[in-house]
């Protein structure tokens, strides 16, 4: 089962918001117990956006199933010393502190070392521990921005905000990453581990292709070259009812199948026409303004070429394909959410289900974690 393979590793969480509890929810997903330390007022995510009548957001649930919650105001001689506590027996730290505030509250790298050599801490920032951006304020926006990941995204006319957070998933995955390479070095070695995870560089580490198209004097046009919406084979389209569809038909045998499905075969010798492909992208836009989107669906979907309805959240779960796969579920334990675990099948076996957040006292914890 996916959920022995980190059995045993104890995982302290000092982080808020999206990127680490998604990081840590994950790793707990791996096996992992994880206890997620939060401030007297708790995780601001709780309340961000509309709350549950418990007065709570589904998302601060979502991020955080699978975990024991423990509030600890670190300002205190007592929550110092239970977190001291709880440090001596974790195996990995994740924190997301601006930098100098863990050293602020009494643990630094060298008192970190004396309460536990072989810790692995893993800071995770906005832009990183160094350089001049270090301790600058900032959010998903601002680090996808000043990646070039913003300017290439979106229509011809502006770019557009990601969504999902790209920044704050990606460097969640990052931290993941970087924490499992850390314990398998520390399985090897016995050492432990100082992890720099930068948001703004998580995001950074998709853009090569872009910023290889501005170093070489080229400019990343939107809706302009093949797989930004240039090309009228990769492309997004309304449909009759006002919903939409999407062609990925890059491949010569999927657009050709396309074109002859849809009755018009004279389109095929026109795939690599210079992008922006504006006259043929017209002439798809007129096609699929003519049927609605399922009867698309029911005409493209068996000719094999590339082609999707875009789905409304409320309809992923019912895709016969996820629920097939049973990477899609409510909750059946009163949360009320819709979960995704993380999507490894090992040894052939789906993920398991997490059961839902358990808030305790850490000094208790501290108690287990001891025994």
């Amino acid at each position: 089962m996916l959920a022995q393979c980190l059995a045993g590793t104890k995982i302290l969480d000092l982080t808020q918001y999206i990127p680490g509890p998604f990081a840590t929810l994950w790793l707990a997903d791996l096996g992992a117990e994880v206890v997620k330390v939060e401030p007297p007022a708790g995780d601001p995510m709780r309340t961000l956006g509309p709350t549950d009548a418990d007065g709570t957001t589904a998302f601060y649930k979502l991020a955080n199933r699978g975990k024991v919650v423990v509030r600890l105001d670190l300002k205190t001689d007592l929550g110092r010393e239970v977190l001291a506590g709880l440090l001596r027996a974790a195996d990995v730290l994740v924190e997301a502190y601006r930098p100098g505030v863990l050293d602020r509250l009494g643990f630094g790298a060298e008192e970190l070392a004396r309460l536990n050599p072989t810790l692995i801490h893993c800071s995770l920032s906005g832009y990183g521990q160094t350089g001049p951006l270090a301790s600058a304020a900032g959010h998903d926006l601002t680090y996808v921005a000043l990646s070039g990941g913003v300017a290439a995204s979106g229509i011809a006319e502006r770019p557009v905000m990601t969504f999902p957070p790209l920044a704050d998933h990606a460097g969640a995955m990052l931290t993941v990453q970087a924490v499992l390479a850390a314990l398998l070095r520390r399985g090897r070695t016995g050492k432990g581990a100082r992890l720099d995870v930068s948001l703004s560089e998580a995001a950074l580490s998709w853009m090569g292709g872009i910023l290889t198209t501005g170093h070489r004097g080229e400019s990343t046009r939107r809706e302009a070259d093949i797989i930004n919406g240039g090309a009228a084979y990769y492309r997004l389209y309304r449909t009759a009812d006002g919903r939409f569809v999407a062609l990925a038909a890059i491949e010569d045998k999927f657009w050709r199948a396309f074109c002859r499905t849809v009755g018009h075969e004279e389109w095929i010798h026109r795939q690599n026409e210079p992008a922006p492909q504006t006259d043929l992208i017209a002439r798809l836009e007129a096609l699929f303004l003519t049927r609605d989107r399922d009867a698309w669906v029911a005409l493209l979907g068996p000719a094999d070429c590339c082609f999707e309805p875009v789905l409304d959240p409320a309809e992923v779960p019912r895709h016969p394909h996820w629920r097939a796969r049973g990477v899609v579920r409510v909750a059946e334990d009163g949360d009320d959410v819709v979960e995704v675990p993380l999507p490894i099948f090992l040894d052939g076996a789906a993920p398991g289900r997490r059961r839902p957040l358990r808030e305790d006292d850490a000094r208790a914890v501290l108690g287990a974690w001891r025994s």
